[in-house]
């Protein structure tokens, strides 16, 4: 077993994937590319299986093939992989002591999300260490909820040309998780002209019952929507009050200040 696969091997483990690891780890480990003979005699698996999945992922561009040598190599799609991974990671070191402070001022969790395709993926959560009884939110890092269902989303999401948005909807709905989720169209599209106006979007208990968010845009030294962020609460302590009178102004000024510290100037 490869030493960078976990000790503990988890019962659902698909063959065909853990092959593909393993071959990708190899093939890497041979800058100078290396032949299907190789990697069968070195993964004891057949050639022809070693074969197919060489070239499923030089399909994709995950591995690619010297025509000289014939031997295979990685491909450029894992350059790209890594810069996002690598973009997201630096996001997180940037925005860990605003998201940390914003967490403290507010006495809630403050969470950094990015978009994953029609959905947010948590990228970090920090808890206020103020909190009490227990209380902890739901959504944790590696996380993903509905792009129209949460605040994190609807801000990212009115960023979308109309016809991006439509093409979503038609592909994956509304789904109603609250009784308060929006689950028309043209009600959605309504609110998220006012969201993109504002400058903050807010969750009124639309994604989980008993909590409500805030949320605004972070962008990068283009003036892209790189991330958003969002401090979240029980609707008991987050009233609507406490969002528009101290949310709004906390979760807008730590979106601004992190956007300036990721190149964005603001005209």
């Amino acid at each position: 077993m490869d030493q960078h696969l976990p000790e503990k091997r988890p019962g659902n483990l698909i063959q065909t994937i853990e092959r593909v690891s393993l071959i990708l780890d190899r093939v890497g480990q041979n800058p100078q590319g290396v032949s299907i003979k190789e990697l069968s005699s070195e993964l004891n698996l057949p050639k022809g299986t070693i074969h197919r999945i060489l070239s499923s992922l030089s399909y994709f561009g995950y591995i690619r093939q010297d025509a000289a040598t014939k031997n295979y190599s990685l491909g450029l799609k894992l350059i790209e992989l890594a810069s996002l991974l690598s973009g997201q990671l630096d996001l997180r070191r940037v925005a860990e002591p605003t998201l940390r402070e914003l967490a403290e001022k507010t006495g809630e969790t403050a969470y950094m999300v990015v978009l994953d395709g029609s959905e947010v993926a948590y990228i970090e959560k920090i808890e206020s260490q103020q909190l009490t009884g227990g209380l902890k939110m739901a959504s944790k890092v590696g996380s993903r909820n509905p792009l129209h269902s949460c605040a994190v989303g609807k801000t990212l999401l009115s960023f979308f040309p109309e016809q991006e948005l439509d093409r979503l909807i038609r592909k994956k709905g509304l789904s109603r998780r609250t009784v308060n989720t929006i689950t028309e169209p043209e009600r959605l599209k309504e609110q998220l002209r006012v969201v993109r106006a504002q400058g903050y979007a807010v969750d009124d208990e639309e994604n989980e019952e008993g909590i409500r968010c805030l949320a605004a845009p972070v962008f990068d030294e283009k003036g892209r929507p790189v991330a958003a962020i969002s401090v979240s609460g029980p609707a008991f302590r987050v009233t609507k009050k406490v969002l528009q009178q101290v949310l709004r102004k906390e979760v807008t000024e730590a979106a601004r200040e992190i956007s300036r510290k990721m190149g964005f100037k603001q005209e």
